[in-house]
């Protein structure tokens, strides 16, 4: 995600144990770094919760194997017995709760915020079966989508409540502003139409279909522009054009802002095991600020989206029809978007079933 957990205070796996202990929960969140952050613990305890962080850097720590980590948990976590074990992540993690929630002999609960079998570490050996036997332990599975809700009840039968619990957004970040001070504040152009996106801009996340897309538009449009905002990679070039804006990497706060800033916000969701099971979070982030969207017909989009605000993926003509119709007459999606308050409490609720 290109954003440190504890100290961005970033997305689902910041809320989840953030909203709990909002709730009155003595929460404490164990983190394994597979780059070099500093280790440490993060005490944000206050007069109104009780949430502790604590962060293990396993490229920088010589002590630690990836091995050991596990046991140094078992006796951390025997010293002060939890309720439950939440495991979330990645496949590693996830894996780890439920051993750990099995040695202490206490429920477990399995998050998943996208289809973990689609990323690298799938290919390690053997991972699938044990990640599969860990689902099958849990008490409850959330995911991020509903397609993915689906795939995993149709996996695991035996497991009696797995729901989508999707990614919401911070509602007073992500919010309607004024455009033109928007694109004056990060220096882009007043009055000239402009379609962008903000995240991966890597071929895992689709990005070559808004990249042909573009080559269509600039031609039929010749007065918008593109920006791009997030993490780039070599083997994806952006576009070489006088009128493609990159912004580089920004921060969670100028994300909101550019989106304030654009006319149309493009989703960009590959026909592949990520795209067809991930939510994607930046349809609720983009349509909070009032901006017209096109996303691509796959997954959870389909049902958050109309008819005329999709296209079909991997086809740029598509797309770039769709963007142009956007720009010529917007159509502004009004959604109810849930809160983090909100969705937390209804989880919190079926964790005491």
């Amino acid at each position: 995600m290109s954003k440190d957990v504890i100290l961005d205070k970033y997305a689902r796996l910041y809320e989840i144990p953030n909203q709990l202990a909002l709730l009155g929960h003595d929460v404490e969140c164990f983190c394994l770094s597979y780059q070099s952050h500093d280790d440490g613990t993060w005490d944000e305890s206050n007069h109104s919760r009780k949430l502790k962080w604590h962060s293990k850097s396993y490229a920088k720590c010589k002590k630690l194997s990836i091995w050991s980590y596990p046991f140094y948990l078992l006796n951390l976590l025997r010293e002060n017995k939890p309720d439950v074990i939440i495991g979330a992540s990645d496949m590693p993690h996830i894996i780890m709760g439920a051993w750990l929630a099995k040695k202490l002999d206490i429920p477990f609960v399995a998050d998943l915020y996208d289809n973990f079998e689609a990323y690298g570490q799938a290919q390690i050996p053997f991972i699938k079966i044990l990640f599969h036997r860990a689902l099958n332990q849990a008490q409850i599975i959330t995911t991020t989508s509903q397609t993915l809700a689906v795939k995993i009840q149709t996996e695991h039968p035996n497991v009696k409540n797995i729901y989508a619990m999707p990614s919401v957004i911070d509602q007073n970040i992500f919010k309607v502003g004024n455009k033109s001070e928007a694109r004056k504040s990060l220096g882009l152009p007043l009055n000239a139409p402009l379609i962008g996106t903000a995240g991966g801009l890597t071929k895992m996340k689709g990005i070559h279909d808004l990249f042909d897309a573009w080559e269509i538009i600039k031609k039929e449009n010749p007065q918008s522009y593109l920006v791009l905002a997030g993490p780039t990679e070599p083997e994806t070039p952006l576009p070489d054009d006088d009128r493609v804006i990159y912004l580089g990497l920004m921060t969670h706060q100028d994300v909101a802002t550019l989106f304030q800033a654009l006319d149309v916000g493009v989703m960009c969701v590959p026909d592949d095991e990520f795209g067809r099971y991930c939510f994607p979070q930046k349809a609720y982030e983009m349509l909070a600020t009032n901006l017209a969207v096109v996303g691509t017909n796959i997954g959870d989009l389909i049902q958050i989206l109309q008819a005329s605000e999709v296209y079909k993926s991997g086809d740029a003509g598509d797309l770039a029809e769709k963007i142009i119709l956007q720009i010529q007459k917007p159509n502004i999606l009004k959604l109810n978007i849930p809160n983090w308050e909100s969705t937390i409490s209804l989880f919190e609720t079926r964790l005491y079933k």
